[in-house]
């Protein structure tokens, strides 16, 4: 993701220059640092995905209901964003019947649990990033 450049600010192909405003002279330009921040994993990134699979790093299993109601989300919802990171090995689902009613289980696999640690650093970056800024 590209850093958002000020309302002043002027592309110049590999440079970002930056208009600065002295009260006594006309706007002079000045080159403002560059610096490209990490690439984020779209596929936790989206805020569903992201509270799924922190909610799974903290406890071993949660059930569907579980995730719907600390998510605050609807069934359908949550069924689709679910199956994306299923379908990316990032989680696994067991469904199975206690008695006769229906559960669905979710665990964080291992490569999921790597890839959040991996969103996590790179977030870190990025809020260090911002900060010296």
């Amino acid at each position: 993701m590209a850093k958002a450049l000020p309302a002043n600010a002027k592309q110049d192909k590999s440079k970002v220059r930056v208009r600065e405003h002295d009260r006594r002279h006309a706007p002079k330009e000045v080159l403002a640092p560059e610096f490209e921040l990490p690439e984020l994993d779209r596929l936790i990134h989206e805020r569903i995905r992201l509270g799924i699979v922190s909610a799974l790093a903290t406890n071993h299993s949660l059930s569907f209901n579980d995730l719907k109601r600390v998510l605050k989300t609807t069934d359908g919802n949550l069924s689709v964003h679910a199956r994306k990171l299923e379908e990316a090995q990032y989680i696994s689902c067991v469904k199975f019947f206690e008695g006769r009613v229906p559960r669905t289980e979710y665990r964080l696999t291992s490569s999921g649990r790597q890839a959040l640690t991996e969103y996590l650093d790179r977030m870190e970056e990025w809020i260090r990033a911002t900060r010296e800024q």
